[in-house]
């Protein structure tokens, strides 16, 4: 079965392609954000995904919606590579600490897109990264992926382990989630 996605999108503000594959590949992402690139290459390498992230915005405005953008893009190559969903595990969690910081990631891919993010980042910058993009890559990938997505920063004084912590442990969250480990829906409805 084959478990894989192409989704282009073109905006006036952006023009970004993804290419996934649930059962592994190379992970190759260039997004002209250097900390995003990172965050998305550890998302990748962490789940276990074949990745390929190709992204061009307005980063001259900043990069808010070259973010944004990706995870919109991301969720639908997500959802798209799942097709019916049918005997994924569904349900996928992680815990990952980075020096100081400690960051949790719980997600059910229940067609039902819902985000709760608890994360203050103590610095707002990172590099050219704003920290609050985290949340707006979040949601994005959450609403277009059909994802219920619990994230949070828990505790730590860098903003970069934080948000890595947080990218990492939604890489092994959506490993355990998209994993079959059964046939038919995973859901007492019949269907997610």
């Amino acid at each position: 079965m084959s478990r894989r996605a192409v989704v282009g999108r073109k905006t006036k503000e952006t023009e970004i392609t993804v290419a996934l594959e649930l059962e592994g590949g190379d992970v190759c992402v260039n997004t002209g954000v250097g900390f995003f690139d990172h965050m998305l290459t550890a998302l990748g390498f962490y789940a276990g995904f074949g990745l390929e992230i190709s992204a061009q915005g307005d980063l001259y405005v900043d990069a808010h919606h070259t973010v944004e953008d990706v995870g919109i893009v991301l969720g639908q190559a997500l959802a798209q590579a799942l097709g019916d969903k049918a005997g994924i595990a569904r349900f996928g969690a992680a815990f990952v600490p980075m020096d100081e910081s400690l960051s949790r990631v719980v997600l059910d891919i229940s067609s039902r897109p819902y985000l709760v993010y608890n994360a203050v980042m103590p610095q707002e910058r990172i590099g050219d990264y704003d920290s609050c993009l985290t949340e707006e890559f979040f949601r994005a990938l959450a609403v277009h992926g059909g994802l219920t997505l619990h994230a949070a920063g828990l505790y730590g004084s860098n903003a970069h382990h934080l948000t890595e912590a947080m990218f990492k442990a939604l890489g092994l969250a959506l490993k355990q989630a998209v994993a079959v480990t059964g046939q038919g829906a995973t859901s007492t409805k019949g269907m997610l």
